[in-house]
């Protein structure tokens, strides 16, 4: 796998005006070209026509704060409090990863991340909304939401044409996505430039679901919130699933430790959603009830004032 060379993130705050651009590395393995670009702005890197883009100079990294009203600012609409506070706390966890010194993006990272956002807003009041939102919040981390759509949806058709075995076999195949999966496998491996994240966990676990290696609603069927075993018609599922995971996780050179762990957070998370949306379901039947009752009162008093204005009309 072609290796990217290194530099030093506080040279880029010598200038503000000039652009350097390095030699790309020579590949070690036929059939991909790396272009390496470095400016002030941004730190952009190529490998196999996926984009896989750095964080911005850290010499100015925004505040987690000035993230949250980058994104109020985008968005103006009022957000079901339901959803939005759960999205406040997925933007801080997204800006403690998007701006950590050893992030760089990848397209599994993007499908974690796209894979949560669609299950938190699922069931929104308006899709044009709940896309406005999306596209907001993206660009409040100042990067690019139709990438991360883009690269989801790619990782999304390819594994659903694979099973359990050939998706954990990309090594020994070429192609574009499987050349993503070697890139990080390799950088993985120990060179210091692959940082782990709960989005890269999930997306993962969206990989197994989609090329049909667990199923899935495997997380939240075989254990409640205390870890407490639900069902055993559910443990055939799990035990492939825990299989199917260690073997992904070795062909990417992943620690499961940290992705088991992830996903336990992941499960909990699903729970508390579907608990929430029910909650939100009872509320929104409860209001419909109530505004369906006043228009029928509403409906109710005009009829009898109407009636009582012809009796006193007829009277006359």
């Amino acid at each position: 796998m072609a290796a990217v060379s290194s530099l030093a993130f506080s040279a880029l705050g010598q200038s503000t005006e000039r652009k350097v651009t390095a030699p790309s590395p020579r590949p070690n393995f036929d059939g991909v070209r790396c272009r390496t670009s470095f400016s002030f702005t941004s730190l952009r890197v190529r490998v196999s026509k996926i984009s896989i883009r750095c964080m911005s100079s850290f010499t100015d990294v925004p505040t987690v704060a000035e993230t949250k009203s980058n994104f109020l600012n985008a968005y103006k609409r009022p957000i079901p409090s339901i959803y939005n506070t759960v999205l406040q706390e997925l933007i801080v966890q997204h800006h403690l990863m998007r701006y950590k010194r050893t992030h760089r993006y990848d397209a599994v990272f993007a499908l974690g991340f796209v894979t949560v956002f669609d299950q938190l807003m699922e069931g929104y009041p308006s899709d044009e909304d709940r896309e406005a939102i999306f596209q907001s919040y993206i660009r409040a981390l100042k990067e690019d939401p139709d990438i991360y759509r883009n690269d989801a949806k790619k990782l999304e058709e390819w594994a659903s044409a694979q099973n359990a075995s050939s998706l954990v076999s990309f090594s020994s195949r070429e192609g574009e996505v499987e050349g993503m999966l070697k890139d990080i496998a390799e950088r993985a491996r120990g060179d210091g430039s692959f940082s782990y994240s709960r989005f890269f966990a999930i997306g993962l676990f969206r990989l197994l679901e989609l090329s049909n290696a667990t199923e899935p609603t495997v997380l939240e069927q075989v254990y409640d919130l205390s870890g407490k075993l639900l069902t055993m018609e559910w443990l055939p599922h799990y035990l492939i699933f825990k299989h199917s995971i260690t073997r992904l996780c070795a062909a990417l050179n992943i620690n499961k430790r940290s992705v088991d762990r992830d996903l336990d957070v992941y499960r909990n998370l699903l729970s508390k959603l579907v608990q929430a949306k029910e909650l939100l379901k009872e509320y929104v039947d409860r209001e419909k009830k109530k505004r369906e009752e006043r228009v029928e009162s509403q409906k109710a008093s005009e009829a009898v004032a109407k009636c009582l204005g012809d009796y006193h009309y007829a009277g006359r």
